[in-house]
């Protein structure tokens, strides 16, 4: 991934967790919760996916550490190249669905 330009299209699991920080900073057992509501369960996330996919956000400029709290946690937030990368994938991902819409709606089953 490279800071100069949003990496799409977006893992799930990168996707969900830049949706999970939208404006909110949180930790990371609080993504996972957040990660497993926002996808209805359907996106399994451990602690390895986690903080692996954590450390190549930072590296790519989408997500910072937070100032610490609580010293046995790490906050993490969106920089402006996570909210721009979420909202370019968000937009990415409708055009797909109304293509896929369409092809679903025409019948040719």
């Amino acid at each position: 991934m490279s800071k100069s330009t949003p990496p799409l299209p977006l893992t799930a699991a990168v996707f969900h967790i830049l949706l999970a920080l939208f404006g909110k900073e949180r930790h990371g057992y609080d993504i996972m919760r957040q990660v497993k509501a926002d996808s209805g369960d359907a996106v399994k996330m451990g602690p390895g996916t986690l903080y692996g996919s954590l450390d190549r956000m930072i590296e790519a400029g989408l997500v910072a550490k937070s100032d610490t709290r609580d010293p046995r946690r790490i906050y993490y937030r969106l920089t402006a190249l996570g909210q721009t990368t979420l909202r370019a994938e968000t937009e990415r991902l409708s055009r797909v669905a109304l293509v896929a819409r369409r092809h679903l709606g025409s019948g040719s089953a």
